[in-house]
């Protein structure tokens, strides 16, 4: 056991608090047909300080999407015990503001020596927590309901990933995604799309660069990495944030070397591929919009 592991205890019981106070404004907004606002957002971090109650309702938010996470980093972290590669851990975030939290991440404190795994260390985080979040997205769009304008109306509108937008299509055909209002479960899982969509982004020390690297060597991975990064900066001026993602794609943009170059065999480079095409079902160019 970690010396340590009450501090991870401590960061999750912390986060499991925001993304329930949060998931509570966004069932309130849900039950209610009225697009989310920050009165619903403050009135649920009353609600904490009041002792809590009725926040039990933002469960049907933090719990599929701290199961996500957890899926997403206990994939890197049972690949990394099986390669026998020092690991932390999950470290999550507790975030005030949107979404409740910033995320969940493992670190890594000896070096990873072969191709195969850095492929499978680099893959099975992604790859798993997009397994858990499946269930729970379709889950979330069959809860989810038409209110005509809901999204337009509001201060924020959720971008739509391409596998979410192929979901909505099947349960609601023909109706825009500005009209429909997101169950917070649908949210929870575009939350976990979001997630798996940074992670995978080809590029530098990421998930989607660790794979890249195994499937296709370090002049790729740096080319790739170098265009990702100048992409990012023409995307920022649809979306700003994107120019943030563009200085971590910079700051993360070096790979070790790694020195076994043993075959990976087909199956891995399936593998790898698979994980990188889920970065294009998982993305949207302009996730959350603030009018």
């Amino acid at each position: 056991m970690p010396r340590r592991w009450w501090f991870h205890l401590l960061l999750f019981l912390l986060t499991l608090l925001t993304t329930t106070s949060f998931g509570y404004s966004l069932a309130h907004s849900y039950s209610s047909s009225r697009p989310l606002d920050e009165n619903q957002i403050i009135a649920a971090y009353g609600r904490l300080l009041h002792g809590g109650s009725g926040l039990s309702v933002g469960l049907t938010y933090s719990v599929p999407l701290l199961l996500i996470l957890l899926a997403h980093e206990f994939g890197h972290y049972f690949a990394c015990r099986r390669w026998h590669v020092q690991a932390s851990l999950p470290y999550f975030g507790p975030s005030p503001t949107l979404l409740g939290t910033v995320g969940a991440i493992i670190l890594m404190r000896s070096p990873i020596y072969s191709r195969r795994s850095l492929l499978d260390i680099g893959a099975s985080g992604p790859i798993a927590g997009f397994i858990v979040l499946v269930p729970f997205l379709i889950a979330g769009v069959w809860l989810s309901r038409v209110v005509p304008g809901i999204q337009a109306h509001g201060p924020l509108a959720f971008g739509v990933p391409v596998f979410m937008r192929a979901v909505e299509w099947i349960r609601f055909p023909g109706a825009s995604p500005s009209d429909i209002s997101l169950h917070p479960m649908a949210i929870a899982a575009w939350g976990g799309l979001l997630a798996t969509a940074m992670n995978l982004l080809p590029a530098g020390q990421l998930d989607g660069g660790h794979i890249l690297y195994a499937l296709a060597g370090p002049r790729v991975h740096r080319f790739t990495t170098r265009a990702f990064a100048l992409l990012l900066v023409v995307f920022g001026f649809l979306y700003w944030p994107w120019w943030v993602g563009a200085v971590v794609v910079f700051l993360v943009r070096r790979h070790a070397l790694i020195y076994d170059q043993s075959p990976l065999g087909t199956r891995r480079i399936t593998v790898g591929i698979a994980a990188l095409l889920l970065f294009f079902v998982s993305i949207a160019i302009v996730p959350l919009e603030m009018k």
